[in-house]
């Protein structure tokens, strides 16, 4: 008997299956196709907003990821630099084929870990336990967890104007009978729908007629172990267009025709990626939308069409596309399509990712919900730790809200549910600023130590970067700058007047403009690269990270208070009607996990509070 099944090799069972093969556990990955493992079926790319903070706690975790993403980026880009450091984050793009074979070597070579080329028909269940698989030749391998990770593919349907198959992404098959096996164990399932857009020859684009977007010229990265990037002269360019009264002419006159509103659609679409036809319906005031051009890899002569997902007809796409500046003439290699699929209700998931009605039974990535690359793998590296956890009869790893990107989206999910693609985002985090780019690794790689993915050398690097840190900090504190100090050159420089009084490094460094960078000259010391961006935005906004913090330790009082397994919500009596049904259904861990339920209000918990003090009086 195996420990561990992870079905499906997407982003989310390349981590599950990584982080419990690392773990000692004998696991196998089922895919339909070795080498369409860690594929990119939509958009070449890692990370963007938020996602690319998640990057970096997988990394800070001991995930692959930020590893895969850094080795094989076509390009670096530090996104919204000109605005504060709580929504800073970073994008690259990727080089997809080199990208799938690197993870598709890393799973092949690690041990404990058996890749296999099988479709699973059947989860299999015995009296709410999961014990196994059915697979598609009829033979049963069973095992102590499942963990699903099946992305888009079961019964999923690929449609284009008023035409469909059943069909996975880039034509795979789909898996017909797997999310049956899961109504009949008693699990909710629901449709949900996204899509792509389409691919055209690279060649065929005329760059004259749209903006050049470059990368960043800096070191940037999203491993903390990464040591060398690809050269910012040799990185490759992304290109803006946008699209025209014609293209939107073209587009509503023939909306009856995209499979979205011809009524062929059941599923609910990603409010926050939606198809072109659908921004023209929702965003009707908008003269025009943006068009990213963006190269898939270097070994293709394809560019990505990012902002034009569509399920129009082929005759219509290529009406669209020739409507596009720069794309007047363009070749068309592969056409867009609209995919949906099954997913299970999320709200039958514990903060663990296992499943409550059928125990050792885990899920990860699209199948909770979620839409993309990123959010996917942070929960096949969670749901693959925590299988671990569960074989050795630990206690699951559940990161909190202020803890982590990854701890914010999985409590949506078990707590909020979704009823459409989830998309991370940095106005979800209510405590984004604790939350950032710079120090992922000063949250989790703690954990990730002690969880064992973090290696003892790269742990000690990590502590000799924090001790740095400190010492810098108590210099920069320590360092007095007088009125006649050669500092008020810097500083009449960037505008600031001579210094009046006398001033700490520290001090002027929380000013707006000041940076260490500039600074720098005038210190009788030398301050570690690695450490100069947190010591920044650590003075900078000191006072609102205080704030945060004392937020966080409020929620942190209300995650302490555990809910009994055994607590009748029905006879709690002065609940209200909707506190009493959510609660039931949902069947909060914590005080803090009831209180973000929608529907269970700040006096439902206070008389929630109230009852479990009484029940604890009563009983001792």
């Amino acid at each position: 008997m195996r420990d561990v099944i992870v079905i499906g090799g997407g982003h989310a069972g390349v981590e599950a299956a990584l982080a419990c093969a690392r773990l000692g556990k004998d696991t196998v990955l089922y895919t339909m196709h070795i080498d369409m493992i860690a594929t990119m079926p939509c958009n070449p790319s890692v990370g963007g907003p938020a996602k690319g903070i998640v990057v970096r706690e997988i990394d800070a975790l001991g995930g692959e990821m930020g590893k895969a993403a850094d080795a094989t980026a076509l390009q670096f880009k530090m996104l919204n630099t000109t605005k504060g450091p709580g929504v800073q984050s970073l994008r690259v793009q990727s080089d997809k084929l080199a990208y799938a074979r690197y993870m598709q070597e890393v799973l092949l070579r690690q041990e404990h870990l058996e890749v296999k080329e099988m479709m699973i028909e059947q989860v299999i269940c015995d009296k709410g336990k999961v014990c196994g698989v059915k697979l598609a030749d009829g033979l049963v391998e069973r095992s102590k967890i499942v963990i699903m990770t099946t992305g888009t593919f079961m019964t999923s349907k690929v449609m284009v104007g008023h035409d469909f198959v059943y069909s996975g992404p880039d034509q795979e098959p789909t898996t017909v009978n797997l999310s049956q096996s899961l109504r009949d164990a008693g699990l909710k399932t629901f449709r949900l729908k996204t899509g792509t857009p389409a691919r055209v020859y690279t060649d065929s684009i005329d760059f004259s007629k749209t903006t050049v977007q470059p990368g960043t010229d800096a070191f940037v990265c999203f491993s903390y172990e990464t040591k060398k990037i690809k050269p910012f002269a040799e990185q490759v360019l992304c290109y803006l267009t946008y699209t025209t009264p014609k293209t939107h002419k073209i587009i509503r006159e023939n909306l009856e025709r995209s499979a979205m509103y011809s009524g062929l659609v059941e599923g609910v679409g990603p409010r926050y990626c939606p198809s072109i036809e659908d921004k023209l319906v929702r965003f009707a005031d908008k003269e025009r939308h943006q068009i990213f051009l963006e190269p898939e890899s270097k070994e293709l002569d394809t560019t990505y069409i990012q902002g034009f997902s569509t399920s129009m007809p082929h005759d219509i796409q290529d009406q669209m596309l020739h409507s596009l500046p720069g794309l007047e003439n363009c070749r068309i290699k592969k056409y867009a399509y609209a995919i949906e699929y099954d997913a299970i209700d999320p709200l039958q998931c514990k903060p663990s990712l296992e499943n409550k009605r059928i125990e050792n039974l885990f899920t990860a990535g699209q199948i909770n919900g979620t839409s993309g690359y990123e959010e996917a793998a942070a929960q096949g590296l969670i749901a693959g730790i925590n299988a671990v956890h569960k074989l050795n009869h630990e206690e699951p790893l559940v990161l909190r809200r202020d803890e982590a990107y990854i701890g914010v989206m999985i409590d949506d999910l078990v707590t909020k549910g979704t009823n459409e693609p989830y998309r991370l985002l940095t106005s979800r985090a209510e405590y984004r600023l604790l939350l950032r780019h710079d120090n992922a690794d000063v949250r989790l790689t703690q954990y990730g130590y002690e969880i064992g993915l973090i290696s003892d050398a790269r742990y000690q690097t990590y502590c000799d970067k924090q001790r740095a840190v400190a010492q810098d900090m108590e210099r920069l504190k320590q360092v007095k700058f007088s009125i006649h100090s050669d500092v008020n050159e810097y500083m009449q420089k960037i505008g600031y007047p001579p210094l009046s009084e006398g001033m700490s490094a520290a001090d002027l460094l929380r000013r707006p403009h000041v940076t260490a960078m500039g600074l720098s000259p005038y210190l009788p010391f030398e301050m570690d690269e690695d450490t100069v961006k947190q010591l920044e935005i650590e003075l900078k906004y000191e006072g609102y990270i205080k704030k945060a913090r004392r937020d966080a330790q409020h929620l942190r009082q209300l995650e302490n208070v555990k809910l009994p397994d055994d607590l009748d919500y029905q006879e709690v009596i002065h609940l209200s009607l909707e506190a009493r049904q959510k609660l039931s259904q949902i069947q909060p861990l914590t005080m803090g996990q009831a209180s973000r339920i929608s529907g269970v209000n700040p006096a439902d918990i206070a008389v929630l509070s109230i009852y479990l003090e009484q029940r604890k009086n009563h009983r001792s």
